[in-house]
């Protein structure tokens, strides 16, 4: 055996980046911020009296905390040299595909979840269910599933399971 060849077949990892440490934190700063602004927009039907939790608390507490954790990241990215990656594998080819893939399926479901139903032929139709399992099947196409009876099985069963939990039981609007 050549040395090139056990040269090939040994294990590249990723190599240290402070730009892409601070990068993350700053993305991560900006989306938790984000999240934390539209949960104080959330609608409330009716005002709690002081000192009682309402709809937006669960929400709010946990943008708090993601600006917290995400200040703290962009701290230490910033203070501390870049950490080892020896346990991370390098960008496999496609690899950035599929993110990008991910991100335009998740624009798309926001999208079309937007709509919350319509009608056609003088029926209302909710469009979560068909969204989510949509999303879920593309999903599942993107990272490589291939098994049309179990992406079948498994996107409806989910599907169903959220709506019945969500959209029936706890009456949250889909």
């Amino acid at each position: 055996m050549s040395t090139d060849a056990a040269e090939s077949d040994e294990y590249e990892s990723a190599t240290p980046s402070r730009a892409l440490e601070i990068a993350f934190a700053i993305v991560a700063l900006a989306f938790t911020a984000g999240y934390l602004a539209l949960s104080t927009q959330i609608h409330l039907r009716r005002e709690v009296a002081a000192g009682q939790i309402d709809a937006r608390f669960w929400p709010m507490l946990l943008g708090v905390t993601g600006v917290v954790v995400a200040i703290i990241i962009l701290v230490f990215a910033i203070t501390r040299p870049a950490p080892g990656r020896e346990d991370t594998e390098r960008i496999q080819p496609g690899g950035v595909a599929r993110v990008v893939a991910t991100l335009v399926i998740s624009g798309a479901f926001v999208a079309v979840w937007s709509l919350g139903s319509v009608i056609l032929f003088g029926y209302r139709i909710e469009i979560f269910p068909i969204a989510a399992a949509l999303l879920m099947a593309a999903l599942m196409l993107v990272y490589g599933h291939r098994r049309w009876l179990s992406l079948i099985i498994y996107t409806a069963s989910v599907t169903a399971f959220i709506y019945v939990v969500f959209g029936m039981l706890l009456r949250i609007p889909l």
